[in-house]
């Protein structure tokens, strides 16, 4: 799918047939593919690259564009069952036109931070920053979740929340994986700016991009860590109320033992005191109630 754009007074506007035009090709299929490796001379490995998860940002530098491959979270969905996911998104920014190919419809120009915009160079640079403003999202979400499933184990006797945690830790480390390698693409952006077209105001642009990069690495460091660490205590918690459950479980039965005990005894088929007694019954009840009463007593009396 291929999505078209222009900017038209300041603004990324869709579809105007203006002439600096934006095109978004949206896991393209093959005719789609071909026609960017055909037409507008794309390196096929390079256009792989941008669907690859699991490619590293970088910059090249091309006869007559620029290449870009870009680090950016995935949108959030059930299925992922507490796993955020990286995707890559490629940059090709030509003289008049700039294209970007992505794995999934990400609505990166519904966001403000491309309200003023006047240049392709210029929008290919809020496109990073919007995508360091989409991964503190992400980490600020992981932060909620991690406290909910946190205040959720101290309670649980299972292990599905602890999975849940792993699964949200495992995602912290392609969360700075991906931070990290964007920190290197915004380096090597430095050195080109003059090639890209930078402006003096980009440049302090690339600069505020690049604080907040190393910013949001260190925050997703932090949650990984705290998440790391504080893992061993969560599994006891869960071992803690296992262990309190069992107790009380074995503290019921040999409570209820205790005056099956007694009724057995006086139930076999053999004389026993108190067999012709008319209250014999009570007797035996009475007998099973002290029984487990002096248990009782004697449990309390030894967990004081």
């Amino acid at each position: 799918m291929v999505k078209n754009y222009s900017i038209i007074d300041s603004r990324v506007t869709e579809g105007r047939g203006q002439k600096d035009r934006i095109s978004v090709y949206i896991s393209p299929d093959e005719t789609e593919r071909r026609h960017l490796i055909d037409h507008h001379q794309i390196d096929e490995h390079t256009l792989l690259s941008a669907l690859d998860p699991d490619e590293l940002s970088r910059i090249e530098i091309e006869s007559d564009h620029i290449a870009i491959i870009l680090k950016s979270p995935v949108n959030y969905q059930a299925e992922h069952a507490f796993e955020f996911l990286v995707a890559s998104m490629g940059m090709f920014l030509f003289e008049d036109k700039l294209i970007i190919v992505m794995a999934e419809d990400l609505p990166i120009f519904d966001s403000k931070t491309f309200s003023r915009v006047s240049r392709l160079a210029e929008t290919m640079l809020k496109i990073v920053s919007y995508s360091i403003f989409r991964f503190l999202e992400h980490l600020r979400v992981i932060d909620m979740v991690s406290d909910e499933l946190a205040d959720k184990i101290s309670t649980s006797m299972e292990n599905t929340y602890l999975l849940n945690l792993f699964a949200l830790e495992k995602s912290l480390v392609y969360y700075q994986n991906a931070i990290n390698s964007n920190s290197v693409l915004i380096e090597k952006m430095k050195i080109y700016t003059q090639r890209i077209g930078f402006t003096r105001d980009d440049t302090e642009l690339l600069d505020d991009v690049t604080i907040e990069n190393t910013q949001c690495y260190k925050q997703a460091e932090i949650y990984s860590n705290i998440l790391a660490s504080m893992m061993d205590a969560r599994v006891s918690i869960v071992n803690n109320n296992l262990n309190i459950l069992m107790k009380k479980l074995t503290y019921i039965t040999i409570a209820i033992m205790v005056p099956t005990f007694v009724v057995s005894a006086f139930s076999m088929n053999v004389a026993f005191p108190f067999q012709g007694h008319p209250f014999a019954f009570w007797i035996i009840l009475a007998i099973a109630i002290f029984g487990m009463g002096c248990f009782f007593f004697i449990w309390n009396l030894k967990n004081k």
